[in-house]
């Protein structure tokens, strides 16, 4: 692909001949991180995410067992008619039959935008079919955005490795399955704008983002512990600040006029026990002690725990490694720590990770191997799902779907190709030299005011298994860093 290291063959898709010297190493990297290619690489991804819909819009969403045989499953068409929006509901609002919205703001007013723009059409099954066309137009779009805002993210000699996103498997087929591509599209143009220095903006992206889907927040964890590291503090506290206000903006009117739907999302979260894709549901399912307590106090518990303990960690890494590691790295491995450890692991979540993937790693191993895995949960889970309802007593023709055995068995696998490739970046972090990106002389291409900026803070082991200690670093007048 021409977007890592080109002495090794590993960096190279297909394993081919390199191009003739680094020249040409270059020039092809420049042509596949152009605009043009990266559009047009979006788009085909995009195509192909609608192409997999395609049999759901020709009536298999009417039937439950064949959306899941066909495996072209949307929360998107079903939702039109369970959150009120055929009938003419604004979100948020109490209604006779339906119920809040049980997703952030910003994703109610697209559902409610492209509500309106297809209100128009008579026939209620063709103004859901159109409902769902107008928001994969929308997603599509966002899409496109998310995979330009990743390329000026890892910076101008390394565009090419957003073909990676906008070409991932996993991202293809889950694209559409919900509103995901919203958070995808405003995450990566708020961290493309802290790349360029332009922290404000960067916030208010990142607020708008929170607002969309939640998993946003796990940016300003690392880049307060960046910032902290860095000295530069009073860049996080504008971020943060426009985040904040960026999101009171759009979720403060609605928390006002609509409080209880406003808060359906947040109840919901809490409420939600242990559900497809999580290690915790799995757990449940074995009656595994202690983790398979389904309780709902107690699993929210233990997720809280197990969670805290990774970002403690991740913490503990971002302070005391050798190298400040770099945001993209920090965000995704906070990002994954979740995912592994959350009530609900939802097929369409992979839309969130496969960037930051990217932006923190951007080899093919074992990112084609965490694809693999991602694409076999994708179909494994329609399977159980018809395997579920067929157990249940209900009549099924065809497919039979998959046995629990094989459904546990790509659960497992996905969780631990992230986890294996979230070890592939602490070892990055730990070894700045195997780092793909910092192999060519950079330092953070993400990073804005953090790229090659020296260290004030850090952690440091001390010898003997003696804990930690504080390392305070100044800078002379010549520029020359100590340590106290």
């Amino acid at each position: 692909m021409g977007v890592d290291v080109p002495e090794s063959a590993e960096t190279r898709l297909g394993g081919g001949p390199e191009p003739a010297g680094p020249a040409g190493a270059a020039g092809l990297a420049a042509a596949l991180g152009s605009t043009s290619v990266l559009v047009a690489a979006s788009l085909l991804g995009m195509v192909l995410a609608f192409a997999e819909k395609s049999p759901c819009r020709s009536g298999a969403w009417d039937h439950y067992a064949s959306q899941f045989q066909r495996a072209c499953y949307t929360d998107i068409y079903p939702l039109y008619y369970n959150e009120g929006l055929s009938a003419g509901t604004a979100p948020y609002a109490a209604h006779p039959g339906s119920h809040p919205v049980e997703y952030p703001v910003l994703i109610g007013g697209a559902m409610q935008a492209a509500a309106w723009l297809v209100h128009g059409i008579s026939d209620p099954m063709i103004r859901g079919r159109e409902f769902f066309d107008v928001t994969v137009v929308f997603l599509a779009i966002c899409a496109v955005a998310g995979v330009i805002a990743t390329a000026r993210a890892a910076g101008p000699g390394r565009r090419a490795q957003a073909l990676m996103v906008a070409l991932s498997p996993a991202l293809i087929l889950s694209a559409f399955v919900n509103w995901d591509l919203i958070a995808l599209a405003l995450m990566a143009l708020g961290l493309a704008a802290w790349a360029a220095r332009r922290g404000v903006w960067a916030g208010v992206l990142f607020g708008l983002a929170v607002a969309t889907k939640f998993y946003p927040l796990v940016v300003f964890g690392p880049l307060l512990l960046l910032c902290l590291r860095a000295g530069r503090l009073r860049d996080f506290a504008k971020t943060l600040a426009a985040a904040v206000i960026a999101w009171l903006a759009v979720d403060l009117p609605v928390m006002i006029v609509a409080p209880s739907g406003w808060a359906r999302f947040y109840v919901f979260s809490k409420d939600r026990g242990a559900d497809w894709g999580s290690i915790w549901y799995m757990f449940e399912h074995f009656n595994v002690p202690v983790l398979g307590n389904p309780q709902l106090s107690a699993l929210n518990k233990l997720t809280e725990v197990f969670f805290a303990v990774a970002c403690a960690a991740i913490a503990v890494l971002a302070l005391a490694a050798p190298r400040r590691p770099r945001l993209p790295q920090l965000c995704f491995l906070v990002l994954a720590a979740f995912l592994m450890t959350n009530k609900v692991w939802s097929p369409q979540y992979v839309v969130w990770l496969v960037p930051l993937a990217v932006l923190a790693r951007p080899r093919l191993w074992p990112y084609l191997l965490w694809q693999l895995a991602e694409v076999a949960y994708f179909f494994g889970i329609w399977g159980y799902l018809i395997f579920v309802y067929a157990a249940d007593g209900n009549q099924v023709t065809g497919y039979q779907g998959i046995s629990t055995g094989w459904y546990f068995a790509a659960l497992l696998a996905r969780l631990l190709t992230v986890g294996l490739l979230a070890a592939y970046v602490v070892r990055d972090i730990l070894d700045p030299e195997r780092d793909a990106v910092r192999a060519l002389g950079n330092d953070d291409p993400a990073g804005g005011v953090l790229d090659h900026a020296e260290d004030r803070f850090r952690l440091r082991f001390n010898p003997g298994g003696r804990g930690l200690s504080i390392d305070r670093i100044g800078v002379s007048r010549s520029g020359s860093a100590s340590a106290s």
